[in-house]
């Protein structure tokens, strides 16, 4: 009852701002050097947690910037592996993670993209992007495909407009215990169903060692990367860079 009124007194994008606003006033109350984030360069006594319902992650969300698990250790890859931040390269950014997004905008040619207006600033459905063939130098998309009822068709939008030697950068939820996708309509009928079988409420399938697979194509090579490797286990501690299920980078670089 109170959820609803409050969602009838605000808008989205109000609500949005207050929770960011609540997050760095936490922030104040959590100082110290256990953790560290290596996005907004900052230290705490703790990350905040994360529940779904199902699972409470301790030490998850930097109370300064919001980065995840996944976005520390995708931002630590792009910077230390790649050239995406250097001499403005087209860039899409799907979904994008709002500290990703702001070390992104000084280039011009980067397009953070979103089915929802309050998240991006090109609001954009992955099953048809409006960019010509051959287009994007690098596509990020982070525990996006997951949600796409259509995966068929969102891969093929997003190889069209990636450019040859392009690459995109895909991570997901993943069953690291299952050979296959897990992906059952029929059960899955409800927001509590999926939570139940897919681990979240809004998820279409929950991705098992097949992702490579799903996602390959004569015009591509798939990459599996574990860059979580890279760092030390109190590196890995002290920037909280997750357990393997949600930070596996799949780096797909088109022919």
């Amino acid at each position: 009852m109170i959820k609803s009124i409050y969602q009838q007194l605000f808008s989205e994008k109000l609500r949005l701002q207050l929770h960011i606003s609540l997050r760095k006033l936490k922030a104040l109350t959590l100082s110290g050097n256990n953790v560290y984030c290596p996005c907004c360069e900052q230290s705490f006594s703790k990350f905040l947690s994360k529940g779904n319902g199902l699972e409470t992650r301790d030490n998850a969300i930097c109370p300064n910037c919001g980065s995840l698990e996944r976005t520390r250790l995708l931002y630590l890859y792009l910077k230390n592996e790649t050239e995406i931040f250097q001499d403005s390269p087209h860039i899409l950014h799907f979904a994008p993670e709002e500290v990703l997004k702001q070390k992104l905008l000084p280039n011009p040619k980067y397009i953070d993209a979103d089915l929802n207006p309050n998240f991006a600033r090109t609001q954009m459905d992955i099953t048809d992007i409006k960019f010509p063939h051959n287009h994007f130098d690098y596509i990020i998309c982070s525990h996006v495909l997951g949600h796409v009822p259509d995966e068929e068709k969102a891969v093929t939008e997003l190889y069209r407009v990636l450019k040859p030697s392009g690459t995109i950068f895909f991570l997901s939820l993943l069953n690291p215990d299952s050979a296959f996708t897990i992906e059952e309509p029929s059960r899955a009928d409800s927001a509590e169903e999926k939570l139940k079988l897919y681990g979240e409420k809004d998820l279409q399938r929950l991705y098992g060692l097949d992702f490579s697979a799903r996602v390959s194509r004569p015009e591509v090579k798939v990459e599996r990367i574990d860059y979580r490797e890279n760092f030390s286990s109190e590196e890995r501690r002290k920037m909280s860079l997750g357990d393997g299920k949600r930070e596996i980078i799949f780096k797909v670089s088109k022919i």
